[in-house]
């Protein structure tokens, strides 16, 4: 067998230990030695963030977080950790709360310590994202690698059910799209397959026992996993077309992902069979798009994006927009009729067989 590949891994610490995110936190900050620490946390979020830090000094609490972090949200956050003098960004809730801290980090330099609430799996990125003018755009930068996370499985206890499973799903996307996009290798392949494995079993065990640490630890522990495959392989099809469906039509993050994920994944496989067969064992199935289906109806996901706002009208617009985006090395080629195609049959809850 030969090798030949270019791999990059991301420098970051990993605190993981459930009922321990206060300890940790604390930990984290006595080591780093900070004095003015901002905690990016959403209202809802309030109590569970006081816990969390209740052991260190706090000088700024933010509050104002918005899905797909839109750039006027982003300058506010920025100006109040310039004038409040911050040495530390301390984000505690799920992937819009992450964004947010990114986007300060991105323009001040400044650290980030992220304590997740659900399975995004932005925390161990180097993505950001700001939406202005109905429009997203992404990029790859380190100054928004947060340089800690803390995983604490009792923090996504209180996760309703529904946005467990699609938040989860969302980390399976990013396994998925790690095995074919344009940074893809071993590495990452081997990270995307323990992802969607863990996750393929944690998952159902929060569904059947949401207060258990066992499968929110699974579930976790795989999230991570499939942001870290990601962040190495890049931003592919998948990623591409949800992107643009989030940005320009301000569609849940994670709900998105779960609808959008099986219809990507049918129009990929036929092309892309190590690919497949690697996401078929990982999910116990001998056919890649079948187990995934049988995952998502075992879990009571979301299957049609107009059930989460999506216009018909907009269908052919989005494909436009994702078909200019999805990169060259997509193991098939893609123009916007079959993007189109591909968009309306998750529009409309069709079974992905059917627009292949």
């Amino acid at each position: 067998m030969s090798l030949e590949f270019d791999h990059i891994t991301l420098a970051q610490r990993v605190r993981f230990g459930t009922g321990k995110a206060a300890e940790n936190l604390a930990a984290e900050v006595e080591r780093r030695g900070s004095r003015a620490v901002m905690v990016i946390a959403e209202i809802g979020e309030a109590d569970l963030a006081d816990r969390v830090t209740a052991r260190i000094d706090v000088a700024l609490h933010h509050s104002e977080v918005v899905m797909h972090v839109p750039a006027a949200t982003a300058e506010k956050a920025r100006a109040a950790a310039q004038d409040s003098g911050i040495d530390l960004l301390v984000s505690i809730g799920g992937g819009s709360t992450t964004g947010l801290a990114k986007a300060v980090a991105l323009t001040s330099g400044l650290p980030i310590v992220a304590v997740p609430t659900t399975y995004a799996g932005s925390e161990a990125t180097n993505v950001w994202g700001l939406t202005e003018g109905a429009r997203k755009t992404t990029g790859v930068d380190d100054r928004v690698l947060p340089e800690t996370v803390i995983y604490d499985a009792e923090l996504t206890y209180s996760l309703p059910a529904d946005l467990s499973v699609a938040s989860g799903l969302n980390g399976l996307a990013h396994c998925v799209d790690s095995l074919w996009a344009p940074r893809a290798d071993p590495i990452n392949a081997a990270l995307a397959t323990e992802g969607m494995r863990t996750l393929a079993t944690g998952l159902p065990q929060v569904i059947t026992d949401p207060t258990a640490a066992d499968g929110r630890e699974r579930a976790l522990y795989g999230a991570y996993l499939s942001a870290v495959a990601f962040a190495s392989a890049g931003s592919a099809m998948h990623h591409k077309i949800c992107h643009v469906l989030g940005g320009t039509y301000d569609l849940p993050h994670a709900q998105t992902h779960a609808i959008v994920l099986p219809h990507v994944l049918a129009h990929n496989a036929a092309a892309a069979p190590e690919a497949a067969g690697r996401i078929a064992g990982a999910l116990g199935a001998r056919d890649a798009v079948a187990g995934l289906l049988r995952l998502r109806d075992r879990l009571g996901a979301p299957k049609a994006l107009r059930d989460i706002g999506l216009s018909e009208s907009d269908l052919r617009g989005a494909a436009e927009l994702a078909a200019a985006a999805i990169p060259p090395s997509n193991p098939r080629p893609v123009d916007v009729d079959g993007v189109h195609a591909l968009l309306t049959a998750a529009w409309a809850g069709t079974p992905p067989e059917a627009a292949r």
